[in-house]
């Protein structure tokens, strides 16, 4: 009959292993060749590739999406309690980055909203059985334990932000601080000496970043940055509406504002509009991220802007890496995620990119 029963490997077929033994390395060198990942000396390469000619080796390509459980898609988890934020533009321009990035690389987007410890457990549990080969984690506050149980159960996790200075987890972030300090340097220069801020939610470390850096600038320019010059918002222009009144009624005389999103500067925008007030002449005004809705709102919004089309590659590109390490020990039966090798590799893995103030007509 000549071939053998399907699914059994014929007696002359040359194995993984007699290629490693072959070129003198191990197979976790072999599958990295196979593969084409990063990482192997090209003296190397070239003997695991005379090797496979040698004996005539063929990749199983089943057999390799098998062992490695590869699904060929990632999953951008969006972590927020509130529905209604998922409306955001952040949240749009964050898929529409990550889109772009993945675009090229044949790897499927799933994209996955999770607000409830319930919804954090059932997404591990289907990350876990081999449905998506990474995961992209999107609006993470201080307390929020998914990244910490995607790691303990052994999958590649990026983050976009981080929870606090001292993030394990691989990131990308933006250099929100530093790009605050230039909102509040420009007003400064601008002769504006009562300066207000509107922030983010506070259990976020982006926004308790956009806030130190607010008063950073303030104290080196020794303008008074006190409670009372700080209102809270949650990056929504209703809450910038009223954050902005509340500053008017403690400050009449403020004579600017730095709000922590575009979004929260527009409801700003309207509140001072309410209240009489001229943009920038009475009050000038600084949003933070650059969206399509800074130059939709009268006047255009001056604004810090975040590199979102960077961001969305460095996101994708960490997680490459992240994927291709696990799928490497898997091939060479280290252990996952395990000691000096995942801290080594987390504290490669930590992107800051630089922000931009960019000038328009409300400040």
């Amino acid at each position: 009959m000549g071939e053998v029963a399907m699914g059994r490997r014929r007696p002359d077929t040359p194995t993984l292993e007699e290629v490693a033994a072959r070129a003198g390395v191990g197979r976790g060198t072999v599958s990295r060749v196979v593969n084409n990942a990063a990482g192997v000396k090209e003296s190397t390469r070239r003997a695991v590739r005379e090797a496979i000619a040698e004996l005539g080796y063929v990749p199983n390509l089943a057999a390799r999406s098998l062992a490695g459980r590869r699904a060929d898609a990632v999953a951008l988890a969006m972590t927020e309690r509130d529905w209604r934020l998922f409306g955001e533009p952040f949240f749009a321009e964050t898929v529409h980055g990550v889109g772009d990035a993945l675009a090229e690389t044949g790897v499927q987007l799933l994209l996955t909203l999770i607000r409830t410890d319930e919804e954090r457990k059932r997404f591990v549990e289907y990350a876990r059985g081999g449905r998506v080969d990474g995961v992209l984690l999107v609006s993470v506050r201080a307390d929020d334990a998914l990244p910490d149980m995607l790691a303990e159960a052994r999958l590649p996790t990026v983050l976009l932000g981080r929870r606090s200075g001292d993030e394990r987890i691989p990131y990308v972030d933006a250099d929100n601080a530093g790009g605050a300090r230039d909102a509040v340097d420009h007003l400064v220069g601008q002769g504006r000496t009562a300066i207000a801020t509107i922030t983010g939610p506070l259990d976020m470390y982006v926004a308790q970043c956009r806030l130190r850096g607010y008063r950073e600038a303030l104290a080196r320019a020794g303008l008074d940055g006190g409670p009372s010059w700080t209102a809270g918002g949650d990056f929504t222009e209703a809450s910038g509406r009223r954050a902005m009144a509340e500053l008017l009624a403690r400050h009449p005389g403020v004579d600017a504002v730095l709000a922590a999103s575009d979004t929260t500067a527009a409801g700003a925008l309207t509140a001072l509009r309410e209240a009489g007030r001229r943009v920038p002449e009475d009050v000038a005004v600084i949003g933070f991220d650059d969206f399509p809705l800074a130059r939709d709102t009268v006047p255009q919004l001056t604004t810090v802007r975040q590199p979102m089309a960077e961001m969305g590659r460095a996101l994708v590109g960490l997680l490459l890496e992240e994927m291709r390490d696990t799928g490497d020990m898997r091939d060479t039966g280290e252990r996952e995620g395990s000691g000096e090798t995942a801290e080594r590799g987390a504290a490669r893995r930590r992107v800051l990119l630089r922000t931009e103030l960019v000038l328009r007509e409300s400040a």
